[in-house]
């Protein structure tokens, strides 16, 4: 059965309205999405973080008239909150299935020489797989989590993972999301991954990927409450979060990293750089930064710490 999608930009209205003046007129669904380019990254769980600019999509059961929606609207809506609905426009939508659209344009990505991430069902064509090491497929289902090695900071981690010598190390993924991180550590030799976020969703995704790729029994997943640190120092910790978390987090990732381990940071703007690497500096030597679309990767190595 075909749907009937509105899509209504609000600019900067509070979306609260709208949702409730559509659902009054007959809406199934309703998604929210940036209207830019504004990506909003780690959103706290329970909050509903906006964009600058929001447009609203609605779907209705095809059958329903157009213009007596947009009557409905105008009038649940009033004015001047009605005026957004002089740029609404209208499609027709097939029947799908709708919770795999965002595969569509997820295809076999390659990181480094031999480190891939693969949608569910899919598989780098033979041709693709000419490497002189053999590869590591990731089956990938980011559920409600994020990560997917599509935004610039997984796949900065995940080269630098494809680079390392990860076999026999001890992980610590901070705001692991999907997992995507955690489970190429585990995929590339890694002794065991603690995998640790805010949000309990990336704890259900982390699992369920790492069972889907046979390495659930190497990785561990917590709640940042949950997680006491204790247990022998990481080899690597990776913290793909964002810049002000990192900053206040660097005293504590230096108790999590032994003496000659490996740190490495991203979620960071290329102007925020300096500033992070400064806060690491009492206990990293870290290198030179890596910059991929203005996102920032930074790596250092643990310093020992001086005897009392």
């Amino acid at each position: 059965m075909p749907f009937l999608q509105l899509i209504l930009p609000i600019g900067a209205a509070d979306p609260a309205p709208y949702e409730d003046a559509l659902l009054a007129a007959g809406a199934s669904s309703i998604t929210l999405e940036d209207e830019g380019d504004d990506p909003v990254l780690e959103p706290l769980p329970g909050t509903t973080p906006l964009w600058p600019r929001v447009r609203v999509k609605a779907l209705f059961d095809g059958a329903v008239h157009r213009d007596e929606v947009l009557i409905t609207l105008a009038a649940e809506l009033g004015d001047p909150l009605a005026q957004p609905l002089s740029h609404a426009h209208f499609e027709t939508l097939e029947d799908r299935a709708w919770e795999r659209e965002w595969l569509k344009d997820f295809k076999p990505m390659r990181f480094g020489e031999r480190l891939w991430i693969c949608p569910g069902g899919q598989q780098p064509d033979a041709a693709q797989l000419t490497t002189s090491k053999a590869p590591v497929l990731i089956e990938l289902d980011p559920g409600l989590a994020f990560g997917t090695g599509t935004h610039p900071t997984t796949a900065l981690c995940l080269e630098w993972l494809d680079s390392a010598q990860v076999a026999g190390a001890r992980v610590i993924d901070f705001g692991c999301g999907s997992g995507i991180l955690a489970i190429a550590a585990a995929k590339l030799g890694a002794a065991d991954v603690l995998a640790i976020d805010i949000d309990p969703q990336a704890l259900l995704a982390t699992h369920d990927n790492a069972e889907r790729n046979g390495v659930a029994q190497l990785i561990t997943a917590r709640l940042v409450d949950a997680d006491e640190g204790h247990g022998a120092p990481a080899d690597i910790l990776l913290a793909n979060i964002l810049a002000g978390p990192l900053a206040s987090l660097a005293a504590a990732f230096a108790g999590r990293v032994r003496s000659g381990g490996r740190l490495v940071l991203s979620g960071i703007l290329q102007n925020q750089a300096e500033a992070v690497a400064t806060t690491y500096a009492p206990w990293f030597d870290i290198g030179p930064v890596v910059v991929r679309d203005d996102w920032v990767r930074l790596d250092g190595v643990r310093r020992p710490t001086p005897p009392p």
